[in-house]
């Protein structure tokens, strides 16, 4: 955290995915990219939310094990209501 003179803790953010279309459509109005590996795990879950729900908190998981190992201990995790996701 400090390699860039940043002096105060940062708490990402991590909302699983549940509504991938919409992810891809934000992530093109924003100009971000999606992950191919991340694009190919969602392939095919359009109509299949309970495997789309697991997909996602599998990702999300990985996130958080990725971020912790470059130091980050906190997170904020976004449920918009749907805690059973976290």
């Amino acid at each position: 955290m400090f390699a860039r003179g940043i002096e105060i803790e940062l708490v990402p953010g991590i909302l699983p995915v549940t509504n991938f279309a919409r992810v891809k459509e934000f992530a093109f109005k924003c100009g971000a990219t999606i992950p191919k590996a991340v694009a190919a795990r969602f392939e095919g879950l359009d109509e299949e939310p309970e495997t789309r729900n697991l997909v996602a908190a599998v990702v999300a998981a990985n996130q958080v094990t990725e971020l912790r190992r470059e130091g980050v201990n906190s997170f904020h995790f976004y449920t918009l209501n749907r805690a059973d996701l976290v």
